[in-house]
């Protein structure tokens, strides 16, 4: 049985790239803009609701598409096609699983980024998938076998991340099998509150998820939002962002992934240089993720492949203007890499980036993103909920399955870097320092100058809450963004208070030992239930790791709210942060459904068990983690009259 190591701290080596004998391999092909990744085609049974100055709302149902349907398919197939390589100067040829539109007529124009997913509150969502194109799978074992020995690289499913909706039957269940030959549709019923935000999809079949996630099988999930908020009712944000004249500030879905693509020889070992970079023959080879040999803490950085941009690697966003504010979707559906995504002016005449070695890589960023400082980011929504506030700050953290929703304003005409900040070991999902690596560039258009981005976002959100928001709040609103710029008027979720909680602390402690990879010392089993919790139950969780490795904490269905992360020393670092770690600054009260938790720290959040019953996991979103075992299945019942929820179906 194949497991992943331990993680060694090794210098710097995936994020630039060495051609043979170390110089540099100059990457000066033509520069490909960032485009939005294609909206998949849904078959509505009434039109979409739009934003609009609308009444004021009368319940939580008015701006929802309740009784609408929305159906959309895709194919599961192997796609053959390129991904430009920065280390070499050329596209390497790929073979790799991948959703496709049913609708599509000709190849995509960026084949390894899913349809984004575009729904509305209170709509029945059908997604059909067609798992008929992929070939029999000899990596099958018996059913007898280690369930967490990673297995049937071409059985899949779908998870919708982040969804508030039932995970039983055909909704958002994840302990189904969909085999090859199968045609199965899911349904989910999105409920009429349900918050407005970015989510996204991917597979989630315990065996395959990493191989899969990380062969671009992975999507944004947007839900629409139209409602305004009323007096004793949340809001949309969505019906905020938007200019005095209606129209909406720009959106960019930035989905970033880790596609790690290997080229094998004849033994089917993966191809290598000396110095441990993957390496492929463009006239012979063609690459593909066909073993969990591609995944480990080391073997990201170590092979050489970048993050790409909705698939696109060192890319120019295109379309920016000065002045103009634009909502930045970011999705990281990457599977073995911690972003710091950060961006800083570019001087005028920059170099064409190269891609250089490792002692060069600081001294061009040095030389051609010189500042004079990092642009501000205003963060509006985490994991796809509305924050209770805007958020200043200069980097954004984001861990494998988190989503961040920010403002962004380039206060002038020019070009901005996209980078991503170093990071020390403890920091990150590999547990490997990073030096600050170079994602590509946005290219802005004169318009207005800014020269103060926060007043100037302020201004704008106060002319639009004095333009749309309903009378009974329109003053509410404009007060609270006078005062910090919160945004209290259109969170989703009430603050849980500490008069709510009930015992007992539930806890899930990350750990890979003797037994494997394990939540509180046990590896996954499919047929036991770990978590027994029940319907109406509000509780606290206890939030941890046991060995020197960081892990992304994720559970199904009800989001959590932070209560406190505590370090080391004994303090409370979820509103500050501290010198250590800056990434847990401002999250004290946020609603979330994926949280870091760092080596020696413990966190420690809220959830309400609302609505739904039912089976479903949490687990650790470092993917290949959860396809060896560190995954726990979670039950949602009634309980009885004493409080008790049963072990076993009836």
């Amino acid at each position: 049985m194949h497991r992943i190591g331990p993680a060694l701290l090794l210098p710097l080596a995936g994020a630039v790239l060495l051609s043979a004998g170390g110089q540099s391999a100059l990457a000066q092909r033509a520069e490909r803009a960032v485009v939005d990744p294609p909206v998949a085609k849904a078959r509505r049974s009434a039109p979409e609701i739009s934003i609009t100055a609308q009444p004021e709302a009368a319940g939580p149902r008015a701006g929802a598409a309740v009784g609408h349907e929305a159906v959309f398919a895709f194919n599961i197939q192997y796609t053959e096609a390129k991904i430009y390589n920065p280390g070499t100067n050329q596209d390497d040829p790929v073979k790799l699983r991948s959703y496709r539109d049913v609708h599509e007529t000709e190849p995509p124009k960026i084949p390894f980024v899913a349809p984004t997913i575009e729904i509305f509150p209170g709509e029945t969502v059908r997604i059909t998938l067609n798992n008929d194109k992929l070939p029999a799978d000899p990596k099958c074992p018996p059913g007898n076998s280690d369930v967490n020995d990673p297995n049937c690289f071409n059985r899949t499913n779908l998870h919708a991340h982040g969804l508030w909706v039932s995970p039983t039957g055909n909704s958002d269940n994840v302990l189904l099998s969909i085999n090859q030959g199968v045609s199965f549709q899911y349904e989910y019923n999105i409920p009429p509150d349900h918050p407005a935000g970015t989510y996204w999809y991917h597979p989630h079949r315990h065996g395959s998820t990493a191989l899969q996630v990380s062969s671009g099988m992975a999507g944004v999930l947007i839900v629409r939002g139209s409602r305004l908020p009323g007096a004793d009712m949340p809001g949309d944000v969505d019906t905020l962002l938007r200019y005095v004249d209606g129209r909406s500030f720009r959106e960019r879905p930035v989905l970033l992934q880790q596609i790690q693509y290997a080229c094998r020889d004849g033994a089917g070992k993966i191809k290598q240089d000396n110095t441990g970079l993957y390496i492929c023959d463009p006239a012979t080879d063609v690459g593909g993720i066909e073993g969990y040999d591609q995944f480990g803490p080391t073997t990201w950085r170590n092979s050489g492949r970048y993050t790409s941009i909705n698939g696109e690697v060192v890319p120019t966003f295109e379309g920016a203007k000065a002045g103009e504010i634009e909502r930045w979707r970011v999705v990281h559906a990457g599977v073995r890499d911690t972003v710091n995504l950060q961006f800083r002016k570019m001087k005028d005449g920059a170099e064409p980036y190269a891609s250089v070695a490792t002692q060069q890589q600081e001294d061009w960023l040095t030389r051609n993103c010189p500042g004079p400082a990092l642009l501000p980011q205003f963060a509006l929504a985490a994991d796809g909920l509305t924050r209770a506030q805007l958020v200043e700050r200069t980097s954004s953290t984001l861990q494998p399955g988190y989503r961040e929703d920010m403002l962004i304003v380039f206060p002038e005409a020019g070009n901005y870097c996209v980078l991503d900040g170093a990071a020390p070991a403890a920091s990150t999902v590999n547990s490997q320092a990073k030096s600050r690596q170079y994602l590509g560039r946005v290219a802005v258009a004169p318009g207005t100058a800014v020269p103060d981005i926060r007043a100037h976002i302020q201004a704008q959100l106060l002319a639009a809450a004095d333009r749309f928001m309903p009378p009974s709040v329109k003053q509410r609103v404009k007060d609270d963004l006078s005062n910090g710029l919160r945004l209290r008027a259109f969170v989703a979720h009430p603050d849980i208070a500490d008069g709510e909680i009930k015992p007992p602390q539930r806890e899930a402690r990350f750990e890979i030992g003797a037994g494997g990879f394990m939540i509180n010392g046990n590896p996954y089993k499919p047929d036991r239930i770990d978590q027994l919790l029940p319907l109406g139950g509000v509780e606290e969780w206890k939030l941890s790791t046991a060995n020197a490795f960081g892990h992304p904490f994720h559970i199904h269905v009800n989001p959590f709210q932070i209560s406190r992360i505590i370090n080391p020393a004994g303090q409370d670092v979820s509103e500050t942060g501290d010198a250590n770690e800056p990434q847990y600054a401002n999250l004290k009260g946020v609603w979330k459904d994926t949280l870091f938790i760092r080596q020696g720290y413990t966190a420690f959040v809220r959830t309400r068990y609302q609505r739904y019953i039912g089976d479903f996991v949490l687990h650790c979103h470092i993917l290949d983690h959860e396809d060896q075992g560190m995954m726990q299945n979670v039950r949602i019942g009634i309980p009885d009259g004493a409080g008790s929820v049963a072990a076993s179906h009836h």
